[in-house]
């Protein structure tokens, strides 16, 4: 696992919902200011050569607030297709579509906890005061 990390701002409802572990896919609308910033998590082919892309985690925030709270989760793919209406798509709208594994580590912003055994995710969960 290495740091290589996109960032994107969740809704407190999508954000207690895969913190929870509920969702396990978050979604984005494919239009042009999603392209620009999402077209290097696609292989490039170069030169005939193919480069995998190397970003592994999602760090998700609530909020702008310089405390806000964050997590880090695992980024197991990404696709283009539906996604789910019970976790906020729309019916027959094609999105990037972020296939989401474990967490972690999570906390406030500038302030993350390692989830471990000794730290489990709910205890860190309940210092978020959400």
């Amino acid at each position: 696992m290495t740091d290589n990390t996109i960032h994107l701002n969740l809704k407190r409802k999508w954000f207690e919902m895969i913190l929870n572990g509920e969702k396990k896919q978050e979604y984005r609308e494919i239009k042009p200011f999603w392209d620009k910033r999402f077209w290097h998590l696609f292989p490039q082919v170069i030169k005939g050569e193919t480069y995998l892309p190397i970003v592994d985690t999602i760090t998700f925030s609530n909020g702008y607030a310089k405390d806000r709270p964050q997590f880090v989760i695992e980024l197991l793919g990404l696709e283009k297709s539906t996604g789910k209406q019970e976790w906020g798509a729309e019916k027959g709208i094609e999105y990037y579509v972020f296939q989401l594994g474990k967490i972690i580590k999570a906390g406030r912003q500038g302030f993350h906890f390692r989830v471990t055994e000794e730290i489990p995710l709910e205890l860190i969960v309940n210092t978020l005061n959400l």
